[in-house]
């Protein structure tokens, strides 16, 4: 190794800030002309490093069931006692249950309903919470045979938390319902009202263009409407509350900063181009393909097992 001069070296510490200034550039001269070359590094990048985030955010996994296991010790005499009263009320219903499973059945044989197709879904892990075109998103791990496909649908326990705009061979990127850039049609079931579901960057998305004569009622369940090619009717999301005079909010079932586990969906939609997102050029065009979308309600088989 040749030895350099303290001057030399000077020289070349005060040029690394100006080269690092010049390719950055020349990164998003490429992003706006090429957006397709960039997402598809992005992508590339986002596989190798996905198995690394998984490591990483094991200890704190580890360290988060720690905690709650001593938050659950510390509170299991009131728990087990409303265990106890929450049990008996179960064993009430359980019989109300029977009778009306009993009944549902001779109804259906009268009516000869025909069942919806059943859902496929894959169950995949939460490793990181992600950026880039867009400001809420979140990374998960796929096998390297997943089915996954962009415009798939995301749901945790509860409901709807976003949809998949970029898949990988073994990660994908899933829009957030809270995003800047997500506008999803909604209906309000106590007030019977449509709206818009818009995202802004916060834990709770606002609601936009409901009718004026039916404004939405604190604490009334929000689910999907399912206009449009994009998200099938009757998908559960959350709850209204007003943080603000005048300005309702959806409450989420579970809080977007928390997500763990999710579960993507196949409704049919085979192909949905991706929201715009502040600053992001669209690539060509593509046609949006719809098959048959079942009913959101019915429960599906997991594709990983």
């Amino acid at each position: 190794m040749i030895p350099l001069s303290i001057h030399i070296k000077q020289g070349l510490a005060k040029l690394v800030l100006p080269f690092l200034f010049i390719m950055a550039c020349l990164i998003m001269l490429i992003g706006q002309a090429q957006p397709k070359i960039i997402e598809n590094v992005r992508l590339k990048v986002t596989d190798f490093l996905a198995p690394g985030y998984a490591l990483i955010e094991e200890p704190f996994n580890l360290l988060y069931s720690f905690v709650r296991s001593i938050k659950d010790i510390q509170n299991i005499s009131a728990e087990n006692k409303a265990l106890k009263e929450e049990n008996l009320q179960l064993h009430r219903w359980y019989h109300v249950a029977i009778g009306l499973a009993d009944e549902n059945a001779q109804l259906k044989n009268q009516l000869h309903w025909i069942p919806d197709p059943v859902l496929s879904f894959v169950t995949a892990r939460v490793v990181a919470d992600v950026s880039g075109v867009y400001h809420k998103a979140i990374l998960v791990v796929l096998g390297e045979d997943h089915s996954v496909h962009p415009g798939q649908v995301a749901l945790d326990g509860f409901g709807l938390v976003g949809r998949v705009t970029e898949v990988g061979n073994r990660s994908a990127r899933i829009l957030l319902i809270n995003d800047d850039s997500s506008r999803i049609p909604v209906s309000l079931e106590s007030s019977h009202a449509p709206a818009i579901m818009a995202g802004d960057n916060t834990l709770n998305p606002r609601l936009i263009f409901f009718p004026e004569d039916k404004h939405p009622i604190e604490g009334e369940k929000v689910v999907t409407r399912g206009q449009g090619d994009v998200l099938p009717a009757g998908i559960p999301i959350g709850y209204v509350h007003y943080f603000k005079k005048g300005q309702p909010a959806v409450v989420p079932y579970l809080p977007l900063d928390h997500l763990r586990m999710v579960r993507i969906f196949n409704y049919g939609n085979k192909e949905v181009v991706a929201p715009d997102a502040p600053g992001r050029v669209m690539p060509s065009v593509k046609k949006n393909r719809q098959g048959p979308v079942a009913s959101p309600s019915m429960l599906g088989r997991d594709n990983n097992e």
